[in-house]
């Protein structure tokens, strides 16, 4: 009777290590801070087409069977050190009010716990945690490093923010890339925003497919009217890439997350929660 128990267990656990393999990769959600404006004008929109003024900045990590992704970095850690929203002159506030280090470790992670770590682009509310990874493969596109790390950095980056990326491990892209190596967690190049801009394709089981816009677009209306902010580097490039991700959504149902979304983001499970 023994051996049958000890039998009946191993198999047991057998059958709950397949079911959890099943429900992966799951999807963490987490909050890394806030935007607000007085002025939408610079995303392509007038003020009396959108009434929507704040903005959320997500993080994202991905668990996988293969590997653990973490997806950009929100605001800078420092913000969270001031209390409430913090303003510059042209009005534009920015607030976090929990690091995103704060966050994993509830769940009994910290920023050296990812094998991989990509950012939709090096814009600071993206990369606000990008020198606190450790141990992680940098995944970004040859374009975007190009004009964050070489001779002749773009004005619109802030290297201090992100010069810890250089001493990890890079994997430089040239389009799409397949994370894991099963097509669960693709990511998908999306230039126009910044020369190197890419999306996060994830296909949960449960909930099915989803699409992380990164900043292919900032507002629902930005999407149903095709806008194009001033400040992206090449504007029909963008609107290739948009092109691009409406048919990646047609083809495979996918859902498209825009990232910044802050009603989306109030709909939606947040970590140590999940979705799969």
């Amino acid at each position: 009777m023994q051996k049958f128990a000890a039998l009946f267990a191993a198999l047991a656990l057998l059958f709950s290590i397949a079911g959890q393999a099943q429900t992966l990769p799951r999807l963490y959600i987490f909050d890394c801070g806030m935007l607000s404006f007085e002025d939408v004008a610079a995303f392509g929109l007038t003020n009396d087409e959108t009434d929507v003024r704040e903005m959320i900045v997500p993080c994202y990590v991905v668990e996988h069977e293969q590997g653990r992704l973490l997806w950009d970095g929100g605001l800078p850690s420092a913000v969270a050190e001031q209390e409430g929203w913090v303003y510059n002159d042209g009005g534009t506030g920015q607030r976090l009010d929990r690091t995103l280090s704060e966050q994993l470790a509830d769940m009994g992670l910290d920023m050296g716990s990812f094998d991989y770590a990509a950012f939709s682009h090096m814009h600071f509310d993206h990369i606000g945690v990008a020198n606190e990874v450790r141990g992680a493969t940098l995944l970004i596109q040859q374009a975007e490093y190009d004009d964050a790390f070489g001779d002749d950095v773009r004005a619109i980056y802030q290297p201090d923010l992100y010069n810890g990326l250089a001493d990890l491990e890079a994997i430089l892209l040239d389009g799409d890339h397949d994370v894991f190596g099963d097509g669960s967690v693709r990511i998908i190049s999306t230039p126009g925003h910044t020369s190197g801009h890419q999306s996060l394709f994830v296909d949960l089981q449960n909930s099915g497919p989803v699409v992380l816009s990164g900043d292919l677009y900032h507002f629902r209306f930005s999407r149903r009217e095709q806008r194009v902010p001033s400040f992206n580097v090449d504007r029909d490039t963008t609107l290739e890439s948009m092109a691009r991700v409406e048919q990646l959504l047609e083809e495979t149902g996918a859902e498209l997350w825009i990232e910044h979304d802050l009603a989306l983001f109030g709909e939606l499970p947040h970590a140590p929660a999940y979705v799969d």
